[in-house]
């Protein structure tokens, strides 16, 4: 990993509230995440991580510091900017995967492309090469009622990354499934990165944290260890769409 940090923060702050209400959730918080990393964030509830989570992913702005995306002060951003960057270059993962319930696997992996406006034509293309690498094609037109757990996560997956991000961004990404499916997610979490993609992984797990290559632990709003080094899980040797 060389070249500029694909994300630099300095000095973060966040407070909720005013006056006697005020409450300080972030305290000042120093990371670099580097081009091609694979972080998973850590720590009890309250500890900021949720926070940050979201001002990294551009949903919320910081109170003080500085937010460096590729080199761009992202604090500095208009509304529309931020949107514009969340759209371009980050892709969401949830606890819940947030599939609309009576739409297809292929059309709710097309949602992010809908939004800008693509032809149904260039939607339908991209969804199903996306579908593609979370192994799913035979499943494109089941709703999730018809999926399990960890196809439904897989689908979500998909839909995160039909728009191409650089950073994956993935809050509990196994908080629903059993431990096998778990471990088929974060299996196939690890073999994305190693195509490239940053990934940043909020998790209450240890076992699913070790598939990082760096695991950041927070407390009381602010950074209280980094461990680096990691190896990323096994690869995936085969999908596993049937599962």
């Amino acid at each position: 990993m060389t070249g500029r940090p694909i994300i630099e923060l300095e000095g973060i702050t966040k407070t909720f509230g005013t006056g006697a209400a005020a409450f300080q959730a972030l305290k000042g918080i120093d990371l670099t995440i580097e081009r091609g990393d694979f972080v998973a964030i850590m720590g009890a509830s309250g500890s900021g991580k949720s926070t940050t989570m979201n001002i990294l992913g551009c949903l919320d702005v910081p109170t003080s510091g500085v937010f460096r995306f590729l080199g761009n002060e992202v604090q500095a951003l208009t509304r529309d900017q931020r949107s514009l960057l969340r759209r371009k270059y980050l892709g969401f993962v949830f606890q819940g995967f947030n599939l609309l319930a009576r739409t297809s696997a292929v059309e709710n992996v097309e949602l992010p492309l809908l939004y800008r406006g693509e032809s149904k034509t260039v939607r339908r293309e991209a969804a199903l090469k996306s579908l593609d690498r979370v192994g799913l094609v035979p499943w494109a037109d089941h709703t999730p009622a018809e999926l399990s757990g960890g196809q439904q996560q897989r689908v979500a997956i998909a839909r995160a990354l039909v728009s191409d991000p650089e950073v994956l961004l993935a809050d509990e990404p196994t908080g629903n499934l059993d431990s096998e499916r778990s471990l088929e997610i974060m299996e196939f979490l690890a073999e994305l990165n190693n195509t490239g993609i940053t990934i940043l992984m909020v998790t209450h797990e240890p076992d699913m944290a070790q598939f990082a290559k760096t695991i950041v632990h927070f407390k009381d709003g602010l950074v209280d260890g980094i461990e680096r080094g990691h190896k990323t899980g096994a690869p995936l040797h085969a999908p596993a769409g049937a599962r």
